[in-house]
């Protein structure tokens, strides 16, 4: 069977560099926010271009702390798209505000600007909900339209979180996402480009007092430097809590591993658009292959083609020993938690989308004969199959 993604050649390039790092930590104690955590956090706001990160214990949460940080909650409204996995819309009930779906671009699967455009118009006019914010996903790998998508929420007045627990290292004209975005977050979880060894996320952001307000949440709302400018507590911050916060402490040996993974990322990302390349090549002529973004890097967290007889093919080539996955059979409105909310002008893209989908083996590793192999058995099964 060859791997969806194959997590044992990464560590098998890392090698005793990665196993020497997590015995360090083991060895030395600091198992909770050791020294890897600051260094790891320097090291992945200079990758991702921006002057703050703050990893924190998953990419949920990594959602969540700004919302909180912002004071988003009952009656606020943050529009993200229903094609996404879960953790996208659920930040938005954690905090007791209400997700607004917005649909998608045919293209990229990314939230579509002019759809935006016109759904915070008809919250406004509706006026149950005050528009706060924009949660733009990264869908598997592919940046969104920062430019477009900024200009919306200028307009409008509202924050723009880059969600790129998918995305991570995605560029547009040689700019990661925070260059438009208020905060990007991230995930780490093991199949994600950049994941670790267990759970974590982190936030990019380019406002020091809101990077402020994220490490005070991170920890139960420990006070932080600026909370003490002007008083005096000679005792652990974590103590002294100036606001309700949570637990989203990152371990050690995960940030030990990302700093490890961090350092062949770069290469991994060239090597991941070699393979998209060659499965487009192999594939753009009997079955639709999603375009490259033009003047943009995507990580690709997935490869994703389009099929009229998606479960068909996927049982095919379960038979020729290739693995495949839907990313996503049920958009997320169509969910009993989210089916209330609102969704104006409908979701047709997003509908037609989820039908067709079939993500295909894609990591740094997969190698030309294995992709052949895969290639082949498509093309095979596509022209038996009309």
């Amino acid at each position: 069977m060859i791997p969806f993604i194959d997590l044992q050649t990464q560590r098998q390039r890392l090698g005793q560099p990665l196993e020497d790092a997590i015995l360090k930590v083991v060895r030395s104690g600091a198992y909770i926010m050791g020294p890897e955590i600051a260094q790891f956090e320097a090291e992945l706001a200079a990758f991702g271009q921006a002057p703050h990160a703050l990893s924190c214990g998953s990419g949920t949460e990594a959602l969540v702390l700004p919302l909180m940080a912002w004071e988003i909650g009952p009656g606020d409204a943050v529009f993200c798209p229903s094609f996404t996995f879960a953790a996208t819309a659920e930040a938005m009930p954690l905090v007791g505000a209400s997700p607004v779906f917005v649909d998608v671009l045919p293209d990229t699967y990314n939230i579509d600007p002019a759809r935006l455009e016109a759904a915070i118009v008809a919250v406004k006019a509706e006026g149950q909900l005050t528009p706060r914010a924009v949660i733009a996903v990264d869908l598997f790998g592919q940046p969104a339209d920062y430019p477009a998508i900024a200009a919306v929420c200028a307009k409008h007045g509202l924050k723009l979180i880059s969600d790129s627990a998918q995305g991570f290292g995605c560029t547009l004209d040689g700019k990661h996402p925070i260059h438009w975005a208020d905060v990007t977050t991230t995930s780490f979880f093991p199949a994600k480009p950049l994941g670790c060894y267990g759970d974590g996320g982190a936030v990019l952001s380019r406002d020091a007092r809101l990077h402020d307000l994220l490490v005070s949440l991170r920890v139960h709302g420990q006070a932080v430097k600026s909370d003490l400018e002007g008083r005096t507590f000679d005792h652990d911050p974590k103590y002294l809590n100036m606001r309700v916060g949570m637990n989203s402490r990152m371990d050690t040996i995960q940030a030990a591993v990302l700093l490890q993974k961090l350092s062949i990322f770069a290469d991994e990302i060239q090597a991941r658009n070699r393979v998209a390349a060659r499965y487009a090549a192999g594939l753009g002529d009997v079955v639709r292959v999603p375009p490259v973004i033009r003047e943009g890097v995507s990580v690709w967290a997935q490869y994703v083609i389009e099929a009229e007889d998606r479960d068909g093919l996927a049982a095919h080539l379960k038979t020729e020993g290739v693995p495949t996955a839907v990313y996503y059979p049920v958009p997320l409105h169509r969910q009993a938690p989210y089916a209330q909310y609102p969704q104006p002008g409908g979701l047709p893209v997003t509908e037609a989308a989820a039908e067709k989908v079939l993500a295909l083996p894609m990591h740094a590793y997969l190698t030309e004969a294995d992709q052949d192999h895969i290639v082949s058995a498509i093309r095979n099964h596509v022209k038996r199959n009309g």
